[in-house]
């Protein structure tokens, strides 16, 4: 009987306990032994004030899951991974393109393994609307991803600091599926980004893209939704159109609804973690984080009014 690979988790909030906790439980080759935040604790877990402290007491862990804020990312990942340590990356898996590019040749130099993980992209009708994009002459694409920062994150200001990416935490969620299913690379060709005169991050953003050949998409993300939340990307092909709803997890072709298996994104994603670590692999796809820094890059920015939490 194989060991299951003992994990250890960096930050332990919402994300953290909701997704990630569960999920581990849930899957077969891996167990969760210790917990490092400076806010939480884990009961029935060992617990520490930081990734250095778990570290030099638990050499037995085979991995790292690092669920803190981006832009605290890169230094725990490269510990981890100077430590031998296989390293799982929440979305998104760093705050810059640069700092994952080095991750990258540091897990190779070390022979471990690095996830980046779009967990949007295990949504369970994802898989469909890929299918169907590719037999399909595909002439245009809208995403509209809005919801509430107050419902989401309440009172978390760092989401719109440098490197907390505001509006594009949740906006990056639709780029991953987005750059999963459309069959082709696609560029950002304009953005405009409203930002609050008291923060550093946008609070929403329009984005024009377009595919390699061609094919235009508008973004709209908006993290002042109030009442019902959006998480749509409609795809058209001529006449017919394919809508996929509730972050990936409905999906209706031409107005009708689809059967669809059960939502399982974050046990997905760690059956595919244990899969890498058993076949010596890595994943990480920079397409997503591309698209956010590209827009950072080239979108014409506009202060709004002063938000507070």
């Amino acid at each position: 009987m194989t060991t299951p690979l003992q994990l250890g988790l960096v930050g332990f909030g919402k994300i953290a306990r909701d997704q990630h906790f569960p999920a581990i439980a849930a899957t077969g080759g891996a167990e969760l032994v210790a917990i490092a935040s400076r806010n939480a604790m884990a009961e029935g877990l060992r617990n520490y004030h930081d990734l250095d402290a778990m570290l030099a007491a638990e050499p037995a862990l085979d991995a790292i899951i690092l669920c803190q804020p981006p832009e605290a990312r890169f230094d725990a990942a490269r510990m981890a991974l100077n430590a031998g340590k296989h390293v799982f990356l929440e979305k998104p898996p760093g705050a810059t393109v640069s700092e994952v590019e080095a991750l990258i040749a540091l897990a190779k130099a070390r022979s471990v393994t690095l996830f980046a993980s779009w967990h949007s992209r295990y949504a369970a009708a994802a898989p469909m609307a890929k299918a169907w994009i590719a037999t399909h002459h595909i002439t245009g694409v809208s995403i509209l991803w809005k919801e509430d920062i107050r419902h989401w994150h309440p009172g978390q200001d760092w989401i719109l600091q440098p490197g907390g990416f505001g509006v594009f935490d949740p906006g990056i969620n639709a780029l991953s599926i987005l750059t999963e299913i459309i069959g082709e690379p696609v560029r950002l060709t304009s953005a405009v980004l409203e930002t609050p005169a008291n923060r550093q991050a946008p609070i929403t953003a329009k984005l024009q893209l377009a595919t390699a050949n061609g094919v235009p998409i508008a973004a709209e993300f908006d993290f002042l939704q109030t009442g019902p939340q959006s998480w749509d990307i409609i795809v058209e092909a001529g006449r017919e159109t394919l809508t996929l709803s509730q972050g990936g997890n409905q999906l209706a072709i031409n107005g009708i609804a689809q059967t669809v298996t059960a939502e399982a994104e974050y046990p997905t994603m760690y059956r595919h973690f244990v899969d890498l670590v058993g076949s010596g692999k890595s994943d990480v796809d920079l397409a997503p984080l591309q698209l956010v820094a590209d827009a950072f890059l080239c979108g014409r920015t506009i202060t709004t009014d002063p938000f507070e939490f």
